[in-house]
């Protein structure tokens, strides 16, 4: 795939794009579904042996799309596994892509109107995000990378301040006794938590856009690390405030314990606004680049231009977004994504790199 230098991106602009797509639904989330699984205080371990299987999977799908640095995936499991059985596999991530990004509008139409515009119907934020999102998007993968540069920064302050200032309710005992029922409850929550990790995939996407492939591992270690201690802080800091028994009886814990407490005398008592920009920004950010991704892959596999894709991709995107009839079939939606996601890049990656190794004829970076 021939790229002109305008669409080449930097290794931080890499990491950077993983970063932010990781972080979205799951700082809301996260506490909740880890602390349902486990039952324990243990939760925030759950988090970390999360994450650490998805840098391994993010290594893993590196490796493999690093064999073919100047292709993205839709280009080169024709490679691995012939025309008919990569064509069908490129639909599904399609698919898992548009799904994904779908789910990420019908998430922040709801806890927008949750919050800020209590009674305006759905599909009204969900359209205008829309075509926020396509008028980013036409200009390609770069000015995507350059506006998720501006919001990350934002984020990581805006995220430790709130995150911080939370420490006056904080209740050490909370998080007590550590392993307390062994280790078995914490096994059973790493599933869910490593499913809040899934975003690496987009480097499947990414490597042929990047100056420097070979430096691809450091983007995804990096890009996969950030998350996790932002997820770390997130679940012991909401637990640690709400106890157990309150974060497994709330839809959004992280918001009701940002909302639990204020500080006088500040131009803002409450924050809960302060963390709701940073998850909007967020769940923006992930709706963008999985909004690209589909229709990149539609373009390539077609081999026409990407610019038709994304306007036809607009009213798929609503009437995915809108079949959830509520909060709970939402959730349910979630999860079928992740339990896909689960296969498609968990699995599915080292299978194609010991089919590409046992086929032979590896493509060497130009860097």
């Amino acid at each position: 795939m021939i790229l002109s230098p305008k669409d080449k991106i930097t290794t931080p602009q890499a990491a950077v794009i993983v970063i932010n797509f990781i972080l979205g639904t799951g700082l809301l989330t996260l506490p909740r579904s880890s602390t349902e699984k486990v039952h324990t205080p243990d939760a925030w371990i759950s988090v970390i042996l999360g994450g650490v299987i998805a840098i391994i999977a993010g290594v893993i799908m590196v490796k493999l799309s690093q064999r073919f640095p100047e292709k993205t995936f839709y280009q080169y499991i024709n490679d691995i596994v012939g025309k008919w059985v990569g064509g069908l596999l490129s639909l599904v991530i399609i698919c898992y892509f548009l799904t994904t990004s779908s789910f990420q509008l019908r998430s922040m139409a709801e806890v927008i109107r949750y919050l800020l515009l209590e009674g305006t119907p759905n599909w009204a934020i969900i359209i205008m995000f829309m075509w926020v999102g396509l008028y980013l998007i036409i200009g390609g993968i770069n000015p995507i990378a350059r506006l998720f540069e501006i919001i990350l920064p934002l984020t990581v302050i805006l995220f430790l301040v709130v995150a911080f200032m939370s420490f006056k309710i904080f209740e050490i005992d909370n998080l007590r006794p550590v392993l307390g029922e062994g280790v078995i409850p914490v096994l059973k929550g790493v599933k869910t938590t490593a499913l809040a990790f899934t975003g690496s995939e987009i480097m499947l996407v990414l490597i042929p856009f990047m100056n420097s492939p070979k430096k691809a591992v450091k983007a995804v270690l990096v890009g996969v690390s950030i998350p996790l201690i932002f997820y770390v802080i997130t679940v012991v800091m909401v637990i640690g405030a709400l106890s157990i028994d309150g974060v497994v009886t709330r839809t959004w814990p992280t918001l009701d314990l940002i909302r639990s407490f204020e500080i006088a005398g500040l131009i803002f008592e409450r924050f809960e606004s302060l963390l709701l920009v940073v998850w909007i920004m967020q769940i923006f950010a992930t709706f963008s680049i999985t909004y690209y991704a589909a229709a990149l892959g539609l373009a390539q596999l077609s081999k026409k231009s990407i610019h038709p894709f994304m306007f036809g991709l607009l009213p798929i995107l609503y009437i995915i977004a809108m079949i959830p009839k509520n909060i709970n079939d939402l959730f349910k939606l979630g999860d079928f994504v992740g339990n896909i996601a689960l296969f498609l890049f968990g699995l599915l990656p080292l299978l194609l790199l010991i089919i590409s190794r046992v086929k032979g004829g590896k493509y060497e970076t130009n860097t």
